[in-house]
C-alpha cells in the first residue's frame, strides 16, 4: 500500500464554510505550513492541505452534498500553554483550560470558529498511555 509521504493511513478531512480562513487558523494557531491549494473556478477553496508536525489534514469549502460538519481532533504538541494561547488569540474559545492529567499528558481544549473540537496536548512521559 502506498501513502504519500506526509499523510497517515488515516487522514483528517474538513468540510467548513471559509476553507481559507481555516487554512490560516491552522497555520496561526497550530504551526501549520500550507503545502497545497487547489480552487475551483468560482476561486473558493476544492482543496487546501496543511501539514501540522507528522500530519497532513484536508479541507474544502462545504457546500451542496457536503455541508460544513465539525469534529474533535487530539493534536500533540513541544508546548500545550503556548499552543493554547496561540489558538485563543485566533479566535478559538476555551473548552477546557490546560492542566496535568493523571496519564501524563498536559492539556487543554478549545473550539474553532468552525465549531471543531481541538484537544491540544503535551505529552510529559516518554511512555505509552497505561494504568499508573
Amino acid at each position: 500500500m502506498y501513502i504519500p509521504e506526509g499523510f497517515g493511513t488515516v487522514t483528517p478531512y474538513f468540510f467548513v464554510d471559509d476553507a481559507d480562513g481555516f487554512a490560516s487558523f491552522l497555520v496561526k494557531a497550530f504551526g501549520g505550513t500550507e503545502v497545497l491549494r487547489t480552487t475551483r473556478p468560482d476561486g473558493r477553496i476544492a482543496n487546501v492541505q496543511v501539514r501540522i508536525g507528522t500530519t497532513t489534514l484536508m479541507a474544502s469549502e462545504a457546500g451542496g452534498a457536503y455541508p460544513p460538519m465539525p469534529c474533535a481532533c487530539y493534536l500533540y504538541v513541544e508546548d500545550a500553554d503556548a499552543s493554547m494561547r496561540r489558538a485563543l488569540a485566533e479566535g478559538a474559545t476555551l473548552e477546557m483550560a490546560v492542566a496535568d492529567m493523571p496519564y501524563g499528558n498536559r492539556q487543554g481544549g478549545v473550539r474553532d470558529a468552525w465549531g471543531n473540537l481541538w484537544w491540544i496536548s503535551q505529552r510529559l512521559v516518554p511512555a505509552p498511555y497505561g494504568p499508573a
